[in-house]
């Protein structure tokens, strides 16, 4: 996978039935060569589907958790394209403080999540990441 794929990911992500078209503007690819990416990322699994998560499919996640995440130097803009374009991230924040980023994860289970944590740490400019598994929701705003 390649910046253009993980940026393709990470609209998808945020908005499931997006355009072909608007993904084309975002990225200054062709309609075409973004259908073939998203063809191609279906076929070989990347992509398992484009769906909605409910409240209750949130509560019935495997592992969610929550990821802070320090970047050294200026490598911020390079770490956060890359987090966008993994698909266990549900959600990415900029904050302010001791840690650049707060990422919202969601894997299927455990040695999953194992995966996807280290998938991350070895991601250049990342210096070190803390984590909190979420036990239980007791409330979703959206």
């Amino acid at each position: 996978m390649d910046d253009l794929d993980h940026a393709i990911l990470g609209a998808l992500r945020h908005n499931a039935r997006i355009a072909v078209s608007s993904l084309a503007a975002m990225t200054g690819a062709s309609r075409a060569t973004i259908s073939a990416r998203i063809d191609r990322m279906v076929a070989d699994g990347t992509i398992a589907g484009f769906t909605i998560k409910t409240g209750s499919e949130l509560r019935a996640a495997g592992v969610r958790a929550i990821v802070m995440i320090e970047v050294v130097g200026k490598f911020a803009d390079k770490v956060a394209h890359q987090l966008r374009g993994l698909p266990e991230v549900r959600a990415l924040h900029s904050t302010n403080g001791r840690w650049d980023f707060v990422a919202e994860l969601e894997d299927r289970d455990l040695a999953s999540f194992d995966e996807t944590l280290r998938r991350i740490r070895l991601i250049e400019g990342i210096n070190t990441t803390e984590s909190n598994i979420l036990l239980k929701t007791s409330k979703v705003s959206y």
